[in-house]
């Protein structure tokens, strides 16, 4: 399809973003408004682009990664908070969820007290921990809770030692955590079942992370249908690649839940729009060295491209630009309670752009998505009206972010 390309800027960041298509002719992407009164209703957020041609740029809101591991305590080697809230950055997120699954995990009030004091020192964007469930260590999840935006529960394999396989731990945790914050659960195959259950027996939300099979989600899906109070995520890697990807990049493409087959990750897609509640990274460093040991450790980043994969799908008309919003911004901050952040957006330039390992802040510095061509790039990201990122320039300084809840 030929159209000619139109010199503006469009912000979608507080607006009806309902308005707008996009479509691709193999090289690039082009955003058109579709009737006059569309562009009556919209003009204050038109803007003239200085000095670029041939090129568009839209606005979106500060993008939430509900699922990240910045390895504090205990992995600094692999990303910290200030290079992990960097490539957040980077990647047009400016609130990071933090896993618990640390060395020390995040499972007593003393380990959890002190990573939250360094994100304090070290934080560019807005950043909350996730607490640790352990059987362990069950007694102390009253006192973790003000430290914490929610409780993780790992059912299945996980890097640490926070796996809960016994009843009393997890009757412990839905009858004491706080009503007020969520539990997400780490539930691959038949363990999705065991959390439906107990949101049912609770009466209470559970949130299950990267579900990543067609059995996962169309269990899922059933339960929603009937009303239970369950949410899910799924990831960009899950969706973008699948075990023909594992076979060709080895430990490179290796993660916790491992990737799919081509049918996985054909019922995520088809779910993206209706059963899927949001699009988190499970963002988990290691360094090379480390994954082309002997014994690898799973996980791959993911803060860095999973706005550019995305924007790669909106392009395909896999989903609208509205459900990207809805998926990436809008929900995440639903689903656990997140406080909102005014004059906060992200302007991404839609261009053909080159994921490139050389350009990322994560500390590791690879990525498995290295020379794959995504459909946009963020220039540029502004936090509570300040600049903090600018065409692959990092201006926030670390401490200059918050840590959620506050204290």
């Amino acid at each position: 399809m030929s159209v000619a390309r139109l010199p503006i800027d469009i912000d979608f960041s507080a607006r009806s973003q309902d308005r707008a298509f996009f479509c691709h002719d193999g090289t690039q992407i082009y955003l058109i408004h579709l009737i006059v009164t569309v562009y009556q209703e919209n003009q204050e957020n038109l803007r003239p682009i200085q000095g670029r041609n041939m090129t568009q740029t839209i606005r979106l809101p500060g993008l939430a990664d509900v699922h990240t591991h910045l390895r504090v305590p205990g992995g600094e080697h692999k990303e910290d908070f200030q290079t992990g809230t960097a490539a957040a950055l980077a990647g047009g997120v400016t609130t990071v969820l933090a896993m618990p699954n640390t060395t020390p995990p995040l499972a007593t009030e003393t380990a959890i007290a002190a990573a939250y004091q360094q994100a304090q020192a070290d934080t560019r964007c807005q950043l909350g921990l996730f607490a640790g469930a352990s059987p362990a260590h069950v007694d102390e999840l009253p006192r973790l809770a003000p430290y914490a935006v929610a409780l993780k529960i790992y059912l299945n394999d996980t890097f640490g030692t926070l796996r809960v396989e016994d009843v009393p731990t997890l009757r412990a945790c839905f009858q004491t955590w706080p009503l007020d914050k969520p539990i997400a659960m780490h539930a691959e195959k038949q363990s999705v079942a065991v959390g439906i259950g107990l949101a049912a027996t609770y009466n209470r939300h559970v949130h299950f992370c990267h579900i990543s099979r067609r059995e996962e989600i169309e269990l899922i899906a059933d339960a929603k249908m009937r009303g239970l109070p369950v949410t899910c995520e799924v990831t960009p890697h899950h969706l973008f690649m699948d075990v023909n990807d594992a076979a060709r990049l080895g430990s490179l493409a290796d993660m916790r839940p491992l990737l799919g087959t081509p049918d996985d990750v054909a019922a995520l897609w088809e779910h993206l729009n209706d059963t899927v509640d949001c699009v988190a990274t499970d963002h988990a460093p290691h360094t090379l060295a480390e994954k082309r040991s002997a014994t690898p450790p799973p996980g791959v980043v993911g803060l860095e491209t999973s706005l550019g994969l995305m924007l790669t799908a909106v392009s395909h008309n896999r989903l609208t630009l509205d459900r990207l919003i809805e998926l990436m911004a809008t929900a995440p901050r639903r689903l656990y309670h997140l406080p909102e952040q005014p004059d906060t957006w992200v302007d991404v330039v839609l261009e053909p752009t080159i994921v490139r390992n050389e350009a990322l802040f994560t500390k590791c510095g690879w990525t498995p998505f290295d020379g794959v061509e995504v459909a946009g790039r963020v220039e540029r990201v502004t936090l509570y009206g300040q600049v903090v990122f600018e065409n692959g320039r990092l201006l926030a300084q670390p401490g200059s972010g918050e840590v959620i809840p506050e204290m």
